[in-house]
């Protein structure tokens, strides 16, 4: 699995069901995500390519084009198809394959973005599962297998001629099918509950715990967006045409939520905040415990990352989406088609608080997020994802 630590807490749960069944798990993670399993005893190899990299990768392909062919025009479809299929799953190929050859797995189950894990799983004859990712709703089937197959090449591997191939053995989500954020026609998922919480030890701090329920709670977080901007800032990459430095997003939310009548909690990611005002009913913190926070808010206002969107739709708590890249405007769109929240298109302080007054009013978005919430509550627990493997390992 290659992505963000949202990444990592969407293949988390599974792994430690794994575990729990008696399975050996071997996990490959670029070398930030180690920490998310530090607690949980999978073999651990940190060889991925960070997000930064693989951005790195993609845009290196304007200087490397064939003059005799069009310009390569990277526009977010394009974006998605090479986040699949770009040259770094050769190189990524090359590093995991001998480990996982030793590990000798039954089974590869991939961060759904992750299409390396395909093709580990072509060249030792096994199946291959993807779990939930925002990138498995917007990435084109049909516009990757070129890519893909010229992929397949450089590593030894025979072409296919089927777009599915990538979910030949089936997927996995954690959305209800009636809610699905698949943009193209892609197989059905299987599809079990969104865990509530990783961490069944962590408790509030004190200083939200106490907070007074006169008001409604309010959370708010751009995920990981703002670090990975500057990460890929400080390698020399331009962030996506038209996009919104997160800093300027982070300040527009924190001067909104200042103005409204609420208690707010945003997470910093540890930026600070400059040139705006902060309310006295506003906690700016480094990190937040999303996933209990939102079990006790009443409004999200979020990057609309596919993580973040399924742990809100868990709790039941409508959405205020600012987009950032990749598949978040897509997710926003969503969201919003859903009635499951409303998306800020004048990011500033007035912009946000105005639409997150509206949402915390709006009687068919809260109609909306109850109906997704009672059917979400409807699926099966992780557990069923383990039978499906060991279905799907059995009859193959």
């Amino acid at each position: 699995m290659t992505g963000t630590q949202g990444h990592a807490n969407e293949v988390l749960p599974i792994a430690r069901a794994l575990l729990r069944a008696g399975h050996e798990v071997a996990v490959a993670v670029p070398d930030a995500l180690t920490v998310v399993f530090d607690q949980t005893p999978v073999q651990l190899h940190p060889v991925m390519p960070s997000i930064p990299e693989v951005m790195q990768s993609i845009f290196s392909m304007r200087f490397e084009r064939d003059p005799n062919q069009p310009e390569l025009v990277i526009d977010n479809r394009m974006e998605m198809i090479l986040w699949g299929g770009g040259p770094h799953i050769t190189g990524t190929f090359h590093t995991v394959l001998p480990l996982a050859r030793e590990f000798r797995p039954d089974l590869i189950l991939r961060d759904g973005g992750e299409v390396t894990g395909v093709l580990i799983a072509e060249a030792l004859g096994v199946p291959h599962v993807s779990c939930p990712s925002g990138p498995t709703n917007v990435i084109d089937p049909e516009g990757l297998l070129p890519l893909l197959n010229k992929r397949r090449a450089e590593v030894g591997l025979p072409a296919q001629d089927d777009p599915w191939s990538m979910y030949r053995y089936g997927r996995v989500d954690c959305m209800p099918a009636a809610y699905s954020f698949a943009r193209y026609a892609v197989p059905e998922a299987f599809a079990y509950r969104q865990p509530a919480s990783l961490n069944e030890a962590e408790g509030l701090p004190a200083e939200l715990a106490d907070l007074a329920g006169d008001r409604p709670l309010v959370v708010a977080s751009v995920g990981s967006s703002l670090p990975t901007v500057m990460a890929m800032q400080d390698m020399g990459i331009d962030p996506p045409e038209g996009m919104i430095h997160p800093a300027e997003t982070l300040r527009a939310i924190v001067g909104g939520l200042s103005a409204l009548d609420c208690h707010a909690v945003v997470g910093t990611a540890g930026f600070p905040i400059d040139g705006v005002t902060v309310g006295a009913n506003v906690h700016l913190m480094d990190w937040i415990p999303q996933m209990l926070l939102l079990q006790c808010a009443q409004l999200f206002i979020t990057h609309a990352g596919y993580n973040s969107v399924r742990e809100a739709v868990r709790q039941g708590i409508p959405m205020v989406s600012l987009p950032q890249f990749g598949d978040m405007h897509h997710n926003a769109a969503r969201i919003d088609e859903r009635h499951l929240g409303r998306t800020v298109n004048e990011v500033t302080p007035e912009g946000v608080a105005a639409v997150a007054k509206q949402v915390l009013h709006d009687d068919r978005i809260t109609a909306g997020i109850r109906s997704a919430h009672r059917q979400m509550l409807g699926l099966p627990g992780v557990e069923a994802v383990v039978g499906l493997i060991e279905r799907t390992v059995d009859s193959h």
